[in-house]
């Protein structure tokens, strides 16, 4: 109920206390964002995703190894852009890929996949990051198959989905030319990235030294880790597989093209922040722009609070600038 109010009392710009009257005014402006909150959902139920042109592909041995994809109408390879879901690395799903972007993507002549991995609640770190190269691997072993252009992928996501996106674009590639398994051999590298809210590092140590409060003992950091305490943390048998598993740690001058984008306040958090608060933090991807500066690597970042649009669509346009 407090919640609510103040909501209303923002809006408004009124000060209401907890159980007062609502004025006439309020309530008409009450009933107006709610008949607009109803419009826009109906909307968004009417624009419904373009077909799948495949769905639940698998492309490796587990449960999750699955992906779908949707294939633009082109005479000549098009280019491909892969999308990694976020949720902590415990949750999440491969249909929350954005609509306008998929629409937008397919009328540019450009392809899209999405992909599900494995969850740290079955396989801790590098499970997630290894099953997308994988996935990128299989879709260009599938290329040929479905007019795409092995030569020009990308891949974002959002949170988890942004750590592995631009794992995957920093890492050496992993393909195994000598692999008895096809797909194996095929490149994971990628042409460019892009990252919602995404963190660079997963080692918990730079990620408190970086934001502070208590963002380092977030929930799916013991999941990650299979740790017990965060104590643990400090463990240095750790620290081989904190490198291993943050993109910047992989980060090189030859890397690609790198989009940013962050909506949470860019601020100290509060002394009595929550375990996990700032994990989203703009700080990471400013560390993170610092070092792609020096590189001389292409790169763009947008805050929340200098942009107005549909981020997704922004990304679009700095991708279609380096998949040409």
């Amino acid at each position: 109920m407090f919640l609510a109010l103040l909501f209303l009392m923002d809006a408004t710009s009124l000060l209401i206390a907890d159980g007062d009257t609502l004025t006439s005014s309020q309530k008409i402006q009450k009933k107006k964002n709610r008949r607009q909150k109803s419009k826009r959902r109906q909307k968004r139920k009417r624009i419904a995703n373009p077909p799948t042109t495949h769905a639940d592909v698998r492309y490796g041995k587990y449960k999750r190894n699955v992906l779908d994809i949707w294939l633009a109408k082109s005479e000549s390879p098009t280019p491909l852009i892969v999308y990694i879901h976020g949720g902590g690395f415990v949750a999440g799903s491969k249909r929350s890929l954005n609509r306008a972007l998929l629409r937008d993507c397919l009328k540019s002549g450009i392809s899209v996949a999405a992909i599900h991995y494995r969850f740290v609640t079955t396989a801790m770190f590098p499970a997630p990051q290894k099953d997308s190269a994988r996935a990128i691997q299989f879709l260009r072993y599938r290329a040929k198959d479905w007019n795409l252009d092995p030569k020009r992928f990308a891949a974002f996501g959002g949170s988890a989905g942004a750590g592995i996106s631009m794992w995957l674009a920093f890492h050496d590639d992993m393909a195994d030319a000598k692999s008895d398994d096809p797909v194996l051999r095929q490149s994971s590298r990628l042409s460019c990235v892009g990252s919602f809210g995404g963190q660079p590092t997963y080692d918990p140590n730079v990620m408190k030294a970086w934001v502070g409060g208590r963002v380092h003992e977030h929930p799916s950091i013991f999941k990650c880790y299979n740790i017990k305490s965060i104590e643990e943390i400090h463990d240095p048998k750790l620290q081989s597989l904190f490198d291993e598993v943050s993109a910047i740690t992989h980060l090189t001058k030859d890397d690609p093209p790198v989009f940013q984008y962050y909506s949470q306040p860019n601020r100290p958090l509060p002394k009595n922040a929550r375990p996990g608060q700032g994990v989203h933090h703009p700080i990471f991807g400013l560390k993170l722009k610092a070092e792609l500066d020096k590189l001389k690597i292409a790169n763009e970042y947008v805050h929340r609070d200098n942009f107005r649009g549909n981020p997704f669509l922004k990304m679009l346009a700095f991708f279609k600038t380096h998949l040409e």
